[in-house]
């Protein structure tokens, strides 16, 4: 710094700061406890001789990371920052497993709506095919009856019958309409 105000390391390490002082860059004068609290930790020569292996462009980060370690060090003496980053490892894992919980939930709640809903539909399709059921019944008769009226001989062939719902029982018709709903479902 030359003449005028001494660095941080230089006011505590009570010697003269010359302009080439490799901590005048990061530590000014008016900010004394960031030097002290560094100094404290590693020791001003050790700083001194990492700061003089980095090149000038990373210094700055590396008095940052210093400053940072050295705080973090005199709250927890055992652990330093790696204490603090244990927790936030730990912290970060607790809130995964709550995260996967909740997902599971939801899981199990989409399920259950779907399946609520594919009862309602099955129950819908129930409904639909029994009116539908019997339209073809009525149409099957009304055929009938009108290959009756016009000379069919009343000899409306059983096996027609049978495929269209006439002659055969109502809940076969049901069955095989429930058993295509099923095969058809997008569900399934």
């Amino acid at each position: 710094m030359g003449s005028g105000t001494p660095c941080a390391s230089c006011k505590l390490l009570r010697r003269r700061c010359t302009k080439d002082c490799i901590f005048a860059p990061f530590f000014p004068a008016d900010d004394p406890h960031k030097f002290a609290i560094v100094h404290k930790v590693f020791g001003a020569s050790n700083v001194s001789k990492m700061l003089l292996e980095l090149p000038v462009q990373q210094r700055g980060d590396a008095v940052s990371s210093l400053v940072y370690e050295a705080n973090a060090r005199v709250r927890d003496p055992v652990y330093g920052c790696v204490g603090a980053i244990s927790f936030l490892q730990n912290q970060v894992s607790q809130l995964q497993m709550q995260l996967a919980v909740a997902q599971a939930e939801i899981l199990c709640i989409q399920m259950q709506q779907r399946d609520a809903s594919q009862s309602q539909l099955n129950d819908d399709a129930d409904h639909s095919m029994g009116a539908m059921q019997q339209m073809v019944v009525d149409d099957a008769a009304a055929a009938e009856a009108f290959l009756m009226q016009n000379g069919g001989g009343g000899g409306f062939p059983q096996q027609l019958m049978s495929s269209y719902g006439g002659g055969a029982p109502a809940s076969n018709v049901h069955i095989y309409a429930q058993d295509h709903l099923k095969r058809e479902s997008l569900w399934t």
